[in-house]
C-alpha cells in the first residue's frame, strides 16, 4: 500500500489515497502506522476518499484507532494532496468529515500548495452538544477541581470536543499529568481535546495541546480554532489574532458577522512510501 507522510504545523498523519488504495481496518492500520518505533511515525491516519456531496471525504483515524469528527491540520494536507496529485484543479474544494462539510481555499505556488485557509464553521458553545456534563448552557471560565490542580475550564466544541485553559509559561507544563487526567474526566462523555493557551498580546498566543487518543502533538487545527473562540469569550484575544504551536503558526479568525471560524496555515509533504498490509 502506497502513503504520503504530511504534517500541518508539525501534525503529522500517515495519509493513504482512497481513490487507488483500500484500507480493510482503517483503525488497527491507524495503530500500526502511527508507532514512532515500531511504524511510519504519526498522529494519526488520514484517508482520503470519494465523496457523493462534496468533491473529496475525509476520514481521521487517532494514534490509538479512534476515529475523529475533524482536523484542521489534516484537512489543509488533504487540500494540498489532492491538488499535487492532479486529483483536481479547483483552489476552493468542498471536503465532508464526520464535523461536516468544509470549504478548503487553496493557494497554489508554482503549481504546488504551501498554503490552505479552511472554514472551520461555527463553534459550539452548547454543554448538551459538545457535550459536556455541566449544569449550565455554557461553560466558560469555570473552575474545577482536578485534584490538586484547580483550573478554569472554556469548553468549545469545534466539530469536536475541547476545553481550553489559560496560564502563564506553558513551556514548563508537566503536560502528560494533568492533560491526560482532564482528557478521560467523567464530566467529559466522549472525552475531550485539552489546549493550554498563554496569552502574549491581544493578536497573539502560544498552545500546546493534548489531544484525545494520542496525547501531545506539535499542533491541532481545530483546537487552535476552539482557543481562540475561548478568548475573546474570556476578553484576552482579538477576533483575529496568531497562535502558536509547536510545530508552526496558525493564522485565525472569529468573523463576527457570519460566526465561522477561518484557519489558515501551512501543509507539507514529508516524504512518500509503501509498506505491506
Amino acid at each position: 500500500m502506497k502513503f504520503t507522510k504530511m504534517h500541518g504545523a508539525g501534525n503529522d498523519y500517515v495519509y493513504v489515497d482512497g481513490f487507488r488504495e483500500t484500507v480493510a481496518n482503517p483503525k488497527q492500520l491507524a495503530i500500526r502506522v502511527s508507532d514512532r518505533h515500531k511504524g511510519i511515525g504519526s498522529d494519526g491516519l488520514v484517508l482520503i476518499l470519494p465523496s457523493e456531496t462534496c468533491d473529496f471525504q475525509m476520514r481521521m483515524f487517532n494514534a490509538d484507532g479512534s476515529e475523529a469528527q475533524m482536523c484542521g491540520n489534516a484537512s489543509r494536507c488533504v487540500a494540498k494532496y489532492v491538488y499535487d496529485n492532479g486529483l483536481t484543479q479547483k483552489t476552493t474544494i468542498t471536503l465532508e468529515t464526520k464535523a461536516g462539510v468544509k470549504i478548503l481555499e487553496l493557494f497554489p505556488v508554482n503549481g504546488k500548495i504551501e498554503k490552505v485557509k479552511v472554514d472551520m464553521g461555527e463553534p459550539v458553545l452548547s454543554t448538551k452538544c459538545i457535550p459536556v456534563i455541566w449544569n449550565n448552557e455554557k461553560l466558560i471560565d469555570e473552575t474545577i477541581d482536578f485534584q490538586p490542580e484547580k483550573l478554569a475550564l472554556t469548553a468549545v466544541s469545534m466539530g469536536n470536543p475541547h476545553v481550553v485553559i489559560f496560564m502563564d509559561n506553558i513551556a514548563g507544563l508537566e503536560i502528560e499529568k494533568i492533560g491526560r487526567k482532564i482528557e478521560i474526566h467523567s464530566m467529559f462523555p466522549e472525552k475531550t481535546n485539552v489546549e493550554f493557551v498563554e496569552i502574549i498580546n491581544p493578536s497573539l498566543a502560544k498552545m500546546r495541546v493534548w489531544e484525545r487518543g494520542s496525547g501531545e502533538t506539535q499542533a491541532c487545527g481545530t483546537g487552535a480554532c476552539a482557543s481562540l473562540v475561548a478568548a475573546v469569550l474570556n476578553h484576552l484575544l482579538e477576533r483575529k489574532a496568531v497562535i502558536q504551536l509547536l510545530g508552526g503558526d496558525l493564522e485565525l479568525e472569529w468573523n463576527a458577522e457570519t460566526n465561522h471560524v477561518l484557519m489558515t496555515g501551512p501543509a507539507v509533504t514529508v516524504f512518500e512510501g509503501e509498506i505491506e498490509v
